[in-house]
């Protein structure tokens, strides 16, 4: 007979926007919104470990720049990523802007998530706060809820905002839903409007990962992308390179 997981519930608050609750199972800390959304993991042994896909593949887009030192998160839920991004990537200055104000006390008190100095979080709406925002080499975009992607995700001034908030060659970086047809959702929207130059990475959990460049001169140099996640395999624990080969030009 398999052993029987025991789902332990280590807090529960409820705010303007709903309920928020982190389980314990085994080795793993859930964070959850509402009717048992899950929003974010975290392996307690290591919050820098990415446990699903789709974080995976936002650290490759993480990845396509050579040497980023400053980066935006729009969206932190447990901040898995952005403590894989604070360990494994050469950054000087971080901000994350989260809407929620008890996330981000979550994430630190249960998700292991550091209180780094780098690390700057604000409390607000990504959609009026990026215009605030010091520009970056890096922009991930996660701002789901427990229905789904928030509204910024198919925001055309909004997502055409982020690009522009890019540094010179830096890399935008979007969590999106997928569409039947396993193409992003809002994929018009997103041709019209980064003109059919970015690259997406589909990832079994239903998502598409957007990769947007900065400007239409900047390439995805996939050879050295390769090269920067072997070397970095080591030390994640994990490799890279079979997400990678699913990296596709727009669809």
């Amino acid at each position: 007979m398999t052993e029987e997981r025991v789902e332990r519930i280590l807090a529960e608050v409820h705010d303007d926007f709903g309920m928020i609750r982190v389980l314990e199972v085994d080795d793993y800390r859930f964070l959850e919104f509402g009717d048992a959304i899950e929003q974010s993991c975290t392996f307690t042994a290591d919050p820098s470990w990415l446990e699903y896909d789709y974080t995976r593949a936002m650290l490759i887009g993480a990845l396509c720049h050579d040497a980023p030192e400053s980066a935006l998160f729009l969206g932190l839920g447990a901040g898995t990523l952005t403590q894989a991004c604070l360990k494994f990537l050469p950054l000087e200055d971080v901000e994350a802007i989260e809407l929620r104000p008890d996330v981000p006390r979550l994430a630190i008190e249960f998700m292991g998530l550091d209180d780094d100095p780098r690390l700057y979080i604000r409390i607000g709406d990504a959609l009026e706060l990026l215009d605030t925002a010091e520009p970056a080499d890096l922009i991930f975009v996660d701002l789901y809820t427990d229905v789904g992607p928030g509204v910024g995700h198919l925001a055309w001034k909004f997502l055409e905002n982020c690009q522009k908030r890019l540094n010179s060659g830096g890399w935008l970086v979007i969590n999106q839903w997928a569409s039947d047809d396993g193409k992003p959702l809002g994929a018009a929207l997103f041709r019209g409007l980064y003109h059919r130059h970015y690259w997406e990475l589909p990832v079994k959990e239903g998502n598409v990962i957007l990769i947007v460049p900065a400007d239409l001169d900047q390439e995805l140099d996939v050879a050295s992308l390769n090269a920067r996640a072997e070397e970095l395999a080591p030390r994640l624990g994990y490799s890279l390179a079979s997400l990678i080969k699913d990296l596709r030009p727009a669809t």
